[in-house]
């Protein structure tokens, strides 16, 4: 076969099968194949080409997870990019979920010192709020907390901090909406502890 003609691709339904087995090779065959389709989806929502690249990563990972919900008697590319489209409008959802919560439960100026002629009941409220605040951020792994801390807290620019911690800028995105989300959780169920709430679950 001469050198310039392409090898013809092996059949969908057989890199499936060898993806569903098991075969990491297949599972990279389906990724070389697709990922510029994906990426211009993914690329359609976030606008930008970092977090693209970012988004696109993480909707190969769930098309991954879901190849055994594929109709063999589908088109593979009509499915994928239709999969591909719902998890990046999933992922811009919860990106405006994540900003909504974190701007109703983590206060920056919690951090501030109260002014001098605050009322008592207002101090000691505030410090209520900072001591919840920080015990929550201790819950959160360290990368996650650092980056929430330097986004909301000091509130430094995507890209200072991105320069900061030597990452690339849709990295340190994705870190700040993770440990925004788990920051949220952690203070809903420190609130729920201080109110009395039982834990639901297998007890310690």
């Amino acid at each position: 076969m001469p050198a310039d003609v392409p090898t013809p691709e092996p059949a969908t339904d057989e890199i499936i099968e060898r993806c569903l087995s098991g075969d990491q090779a297949a599972w990279e065959s389906i990724v070389r194949l697709y990922r510029r389709k994906v990426f211009n989806v993914a690329y359609k929502f976030v606008g930008r080409h970092d977090q693209a690249e970012d988004l696109t990563q993480d909707v190969f990972l769930k098309l991954y997870k879901s190849l055994d919900t594929f109709d063999r008697r589908a088109n593979f590319q009509t499915w994928l990019i239709s999969v591909s489209r719902n998890l990046c409008i999933d992922h811009y959802r919860a990106v405006r979920k994540e900003r909504e919560t974190i701007n109703r439960d983590v206060d920056p100026t919690d951090f501030a010192p109260a002014s001098p002629d605050a009322r008592a009941d207002a101090q000691l409220e505030q410090r209520d709020r900072v001591q919840l605040l920080r015990r929550a951020l201790d819950k959160l792994a360290p990368t996650l907390r650092t980056a929430v801390m330097l986004r909301d807290i000091q509130e430094l620019t995507y890209q200072e901090i991105a320069d900061r911690l030597h990452l690339p800028e849709g990295t340190v995105k994705s870190r700040i909406n993770r440990g925004r989300t788990e920051l949220a959780r952690q203070i809903q169920r420190l609130r729920e502890e201080q109110d009395g709430v039982p834990k639901t679950g297998v007890s310690g």
